[in-house]
């Protein structure tokens, strides 16, 4: 059973325990940045970099492994919300957006997250930093997106499509935030929010005067039914 001074002790450790996953978290972004490969970076010179103690480290975390776990762990979980926000748009409400040339309802407030703590998510998202972050991103986004993309499919027994597509769009999307992390995030969070709504909705050869329509109704069930029939008849 815990003293009155134990409990009174309690938020100083906890705090005194943030500042110092802080102060680990930051100097990990700084080495990824200064060496530009995250394989590189050691125990010894991260916690040089926060001026603690090897073991005060260690009674955090494993290894620097653990560490970029914990620290993508937590981001995940933070940029949970926004993202299930986001997918809670509808159809309706995006086209209202693009009219007025306005973003997606809670861009801004996601995008506002990245922007704030863009100092160690550019170094794990970036080139040097933690391939798996980015897919592990991409997988969140889908988890929260799917069932609301599914939602009045066109093309029955679409499951593939939904898949390819969402995979189509969130690696996009996902590009797009990291292009903007990784040189600097100059553009304002307004911009890039309206960019990334607008982009959804780009058209091949938009950018080029030359637009080019196609009837998805149309194509989408072909495509399923070929699919079924390669499948049914052969390996290619």
């Amino acid at each position: 059973m815990p003293t009155i001074a134990q409990d009174k002790a309690t938020p100083c450790i906890n705090r005194r325990s943030r500042r110092t996953r802080t102060a680990l978290r930051d100097a990990l972004a700084a080495e990824i940045q200064e060496t530009g490969d995250l394989s590189q970076v050691t125990v010894t010179a991260v916690t040089d970099r926060a001026d603690v103690t090897r073991r005060t480290f260690y009674s955090h975390y494993r290894d620097i492994p653990d560490l970029v776990r914990c620290i993508e762990d937590e981001a995940l979980e933070e940029m949970r919300p926004y993202v299930a926000r986001i997918s809670e748009t509808t159809l309706d409400q995006l086209k209202v957006a693009l009219d007025r040339f306005e973003p997606c309802p809670g861009s801004i407030e996601m995008l506002t997250y990245f922007k704030e703590n863009g100092s160690y998510l550019a170094a794990l998202l970036g080139d040097g930093g933690d391939p798996a972050f980015s897919k592990r991103l991409s997988d969140m986004v889908r988890e929260q997106a799917h069932d609301r993309v599914a939602e009045g499919f066109i093309v029955p027994h679409a499951d593939m499509l939904v898949d390819y597509y969402l995979a189509f769009v969130i690696s996009a999307e996902v590009g797009v935030l990291v292009r903007w992390l990784s040189a600097g995030m100059r553009e304002p969070v307004g911009i890039v929010a309206r960019m990334m709504t607008a982009m959804l909705f780009v058209r091949p050869g938009d950018l080029y005067g030359r637009p080019i329509g196609f009837d998805i109704p149309t194509l989408a069930p072909q495509l399923v039914s070929q699919r079924k029939e390669l499948l049914n008849g052969s390996d290619n």
